[in-house]
């Protein structure tokens, strides 16, 4: 592996170490939120949020993606896909 891609991979692990710091700050400030919180109604709401939040994707999409995810699967399973230059010419203008 040479210099530059070992140096990339480093700078990238650092980048990712920053982030992860960052978001245990923000849990452990969440948490120290959440232990002196007495209003009642932001609990029962961040409750609800929880229950909400853990709930399979899959349940909220509707039946009409589910047979889309479907055939795509298929399709993938027979060897029916085309290269993602395709795919990316036929989308780009969304991306």
């Amino acid at each position: 592996m040479s210099n530059k891609f070992r140096k990339f991979g480093m700078v990238e692990l650092n980048l990712r170490q920053e982030m992860d710091a960052k978001l245990l700050d923000k849990k452990i400030e969440l948490i120290q939120w959440l232990s002196t919180l007495e209003d009642s109604l932001i609990i029962e709401k961040l409750v609800t949020f929880r229950k909400e939040e853990t709930k399979d994707w899959w349940d909220n999409v509707s039946d009409e993606e589910k047979v889309s995810i479907a055939q795509g699967i298929a399709d993938a399973d027979n060897k029916k896909m085309k290269p993602h230059s395709e795919a990316k010419k036929l989308y780009e203008k969304w991306l």
